[in-house]
């Protein structure tokens, strides 16, 4: 949209519940007036091209001209008062124009793109506001506190530091806090992004919105709920879109000066005529054909149609640009961060290493079979990555007898008569109370040999998850798990790399360790692990503070603040959470890693076709005003210019909707033909 003024603060989310979000196109205002506008301006062009009378079809467009132009009218008329002058009061006072001189249709079309383009950023704004408010559910409305008086149901906003609440398995948790008692493992994949669940214990921070698991957890509030992590995430993405909502179109940032120049020379036009003598109708016809002839349609139109034609071609394959400023600047590019877990990787973790040990005298098979069978009742996601791995061998496994969960330490159950434990490492210390509850009838585990341990250091230091699978309270195998890199994340990381000249960044929530064998792997150059939501913003402000036009990729509710405090916010939308997706400024919908440094490539073939055709605009604007001062330009020889100028730039930039534009741009970006 070329509007310069500029964009109020959006209203504070609050954590306050039973908010309606507007959800309906047409709850939004500015949708209502841009359809009616639009339904106006077909009516009345249809009417005067089918020979209907002349007062139908003008009262039809002039209808147009007060539904669509009253609220780009009025905020210009507010700027005016604040002492400044806008495109928008420009390009109304250019179509009041046009009627007044009788190209009534030119002047609605002006009127109707208008009320569009401001329709789809209210369109935007809301939604984003939307999902920002929808964050704030992840946390439950109500948590069990404990009293003196025993369990006592309160709102979770009531909630006071020092308050100890119970989390029953399955709930989410209330309250940033710290676990008094009880163990458990928890997903917070919400906040820190890491994709598998942890093992929670007496001491360990817990968050709220992050989901408990098959164990009782008693935790001692240590936030209020206006202050914990989710909260400030939804913060952190307001706070950030109303950063970059100042950011504004190449033509827009000289639209101020030639609003005023073009005000000052319309009524020179008009006066000075007057001055010497000429007769009131011909000065004002002279400077209302100046006004048509140097009013930025053809400007406009140069800038918009190549950058929505690069949106078009993206979406067609599988990239949703949601505003043509975004497609600019992606093209602007110089630094690329990536999170990792559910973006450089699937975000679902996968069996990858059997390590049988030495004189277990078990299979690979064998080992998988015992380990499936046992985990078959659990809903933990390295059980389903083991049952998925069983089922991808034709392994079929016997059903399990006496099946136990032990929360942050695994499962157990009798197969073929034998008891089977897949348990965490902490098992093998010896003494370690969280291996210490065998059930009943079985002796404690018993001191395994080295070698177990050794596998487990081995299978860490590979950046993998390890567990450990006992036969009758005996040691017989460690199995290895990995979130799985996506196969094109090397191939994307090579171009960006290329195209931007410099490696891509990883920022993440999850441990050194895994993260900079990631980045080995594909060539990332700095790594930044452990972060939470608020660091990884800090983080992308770092890399923007010496003048990098940064651009973040991501997937989870954690990286929704960081999506919108970088100058591009890239959403992967197959996992994505619905924040993240309303919150980045693009979306790769089919999740293909490889069309993010495409799109790149297309957005800068769109900034060169830009320039092409403010070139070609200017040319045409300043033969026509010169031809309008110096001599005597006929009306309709400079509606024709005009109209020719805003044609020809029109279909130059329309040239990037052809499919070849897509496929040179991934030339470009891959070096490949």
């Amino acid at each position: 949209m070329v509007s310069s003024t500029a964009t109020p603060p959006r209203p504070a989310v609050t954590a306050a519940r039973g908010s309606t979000a507007r959800t309906g196109l047409f709850a939004i205002p500015e949708m209502r007036w841009a359809a009616a506008a639009i339904a106006l301006f077909a009516l009345g062009l249809t009417a005067k091209l089918t020979g209907g009378p002349a007062w139908l079809w003008w009262a039809l467009l002039l209808a147009c001209y007060l539904v669509g132009g009253w609220e780009p009218g009025l905020e210009g008329l507010k700027a005016l008062r604040d002492k400044t002058l806008d495109v928008d009061l420009l390009m109304v006072a250019a179509a009041l124009g046009a009627a007044a001189i009788g190209q009534v249709v030119d002047g609605a079309l002006l009127i109707v793109i208008f009320a569009t383009s401001g329709a789809l950023e209210a369109l935007a704004t809301t939604r984003t506001e939307d999902s920002v408010r929808g964050l704030l559910t992840l946390a439950p409305e109500t948590a069990t506190r404990l009293t003196d008086d025993g369990e006592q149901t309160v709102a979770a906003a009531d909630l006071a530091v020092g308050d100890v609440i119970l989390v029953r398995p399955g709930d989410r948790i209330a309250a940033d806090g710290r676990v008094v008692d009880g163990a458990s493992e928890v997903d917070q994949a919400t906040i820190t992004g890491e994709p598998l669940p942890i093992d929670k214990a007496t001491g360990d921070e817990v968050f709220a919105g992050t989901l408990n698991g098959t164990g009782a957890l008693l935790v001692r509030v240590e936030r209020r709920a206006a202050d914990s992590v989710v909260a400030r995430i939804a913060a952190l993405v307001e706070e950030a879109g109303r950063t970059k909502a100042r950011t504004q179109l190449f033509i827009e940032k000289i639209e101020q000066r030639y609003s005023i120049g073009m005000v000052v020379a319309t009524l020179a036009v008009f006066t000075v005529p007057l001055i010497l003598g000429a007769a009131l109708r011909d000065s004002l016809l002279r400077a209302m054909t100046f006004m048509i002839v140097a009013s930025p349609c053809a400007v406009v139109l140069a800038t918009m149609p190549p950058l929505l034609a690069a949106i078009a071609t993206a979406g067609r394959h599988g990239v949703l640009v949601k505003s043509a400023v975004v497609m600019e600047q992606l093209g602007a590019t110089t630094v690329v961060a990536f999170d990792k877990t559910g973006t450089l990787t699937r975000g679902t973790p996968e069996l990858v290493a059997i390590q049988p040990l030495p004189g277990s005298a078990v299979t690979e098979e064998q080992v998988l079979r015992l380990a499936a069978a046992v985990e078959h009742p659990s809903e933990h996601p390295l059980a389903a990555a083991i049952v998925r791995a069983a089922r991808q061998r034709g392994l079929v496994f016997p059903a399990v007898r006496d099946f136990t969960a032990y929360p942050g330490r695994g499962v157990s159950g009798l197969v073929d008569g034998s008891l089977v434990r897949v348990s965490s490492p902490a098992v093998l210390a010896d003494g370690d109370p969280r291996a210490a509850a065998a059930p009943a009838g079985h002796d404690a585990v018993k001191p395994p040999p080295s070698t177990a341990a050794d596998i487990v250091a081995m299978t860490q230091s590979r950046g993998h998850t390890a567990v450990v699978v006992l036969r009758d309270d005996e040691p017989v195998a460690v199995l290895g798990f990995t979130d799985q890199v996506r196969p094109e994340a090397a191939d994307t990381v090579a171009a960006l790399t290329a195209s931007t000249g410099g490696a891509p960044v990883l920022l993440t929530g999850d441990n050194h360790a895994t993260a900079d064998r990631l980045a080995r792997q594909l060539g990332i150059g700095a790594v930044r692990a452990g972060l939470l939501p608020h660091d990884k913003v800090t983080a992308v402000r770092e890399l923007a503070a010496d003048g990098s036009r940064v651009t973040m990729v991501g997937d989870g509710i954690n990286d929704a603040p960081a999506l919108a405090a970088a100058h591009v916010g890239i959403a992967m939308g197959g996992a994505g959470s619905d924040l993240t997706v309303q919150t980045a400024d693009a979306i790769v919908v089919r999740d293909e890693l490889t069309t993010i440094p495409t799109v790149i490539a297309l957005s800068r073939r769109a900034r060169r076709v830009v320039l092409a055709n403010l070139a070609i605009a200017a040319g045409f604007l300043g033969v026509l005003v010169l031809w309008d001062l110096i001599g005597h330009l006929p009306l309709p020889l400079g509606v024709l210019g005009h109209e020719g100028s805003t044609v020809i730039v029109g279909l130059n930039g329309l040239r990037l909707l052809r499919s070849s534009a897509w496929r040179r741009a991934h030339e470009q970006a891959t070096g490949r033909r």
